[in-house]
């Protein structure tokens, strides 16, 4: 790709829809930050984030508090996610992106292990709140690093990809609900957030350009 094009402050006016796409695939993977962030938030996705399809089997198998305390514990997350915006907000630019993109997600798996086999409904919901802290912060994040660190002309094409990531949250639903069959849900949910922090810590060693971000 030429420089030019990344300094016209649009594509080629001769580029084809398919090949505005696959250029979009080129500068996410070329550039660190947004390969990245786009890292990032595929492992959360696939990981991390589908441990929650399997609440109702805790609040009824585990918890034993049902339906209502189903809604308090999605309610402990939701603070959680308010909390962590209204930080984001304040002082998102003074934050360390890169590190806390990576931590938060590495740290949501962490939580997510201790949630499954946790029976203690108290404990539950504070984990909760700070798995909505963890889970708001690096997706906030994601999508600011990504927005941050891509040209105008790519800006709309990065931003497409990361929704597109969002996909995998049926493939990692269906994987959750397959082991979840043959190991029982708080196993499954363990088992696939261990993989996911095992991925953020390879990430965090084997990219240090992620961790950089600022």
């Amino acid at each position: 790709m030429s420089s030019a094009r990344y300094q016209s402050g649009h594509p080629g006016h001769g580029e084809s829809f398919g090949q505005s796409i696959v250029e979009g695939w080129k500068f996410s993977w070329r550039k660190v930050e947004v390969r990245s962030g786009l890292l990032v938030v595929i492992i959360a996705a696939l990981f991390m984030i589908p441990f929650s399809t399997l609440l109702p089997v805790f609040a009824r198998d585990l918890l034993h508090v049902g339906a209502k305390g189903q809604g308090l514990l999605l309610t402990a997350m939701g603070i959680g996610a308010l909390c962590s915006s209204l930080v984001i907000a304040s002082i998102g630019d003074r934050m360390p992106r890169g590190l806390l993109m990576v931590g938060g997600v590495a740290l949501y798996g962490v939580l997510v292990v201790i949630f499954s086999v946790s029976s203690w409904f108290s404990l539950s919901m504070a984990l909760m709140a700070i798995i909505g802290i963890c889970h708001v912060s690096s997706h906030a994040l994601v999508q600011t690093v990504i927005q941050t660190y891509s040209p105008p002309e790519f800006r709309g094409r990065t931003i497409a990809i990361f929704h597109m990531t969002q996909v995998l949250l049926l493939l990692g639903g269906l994987l959750i609900g397959a082991l979840s069959a043959v190991l029982g849900a708080p196993m499954a949910a363990a088992a696939m957030s261990i993989a996911g922090t095992l991925c953020m810590i390879v990430l965090y060693v084997a990219a240090p350009g992620a961790r950089e971000i600022r």
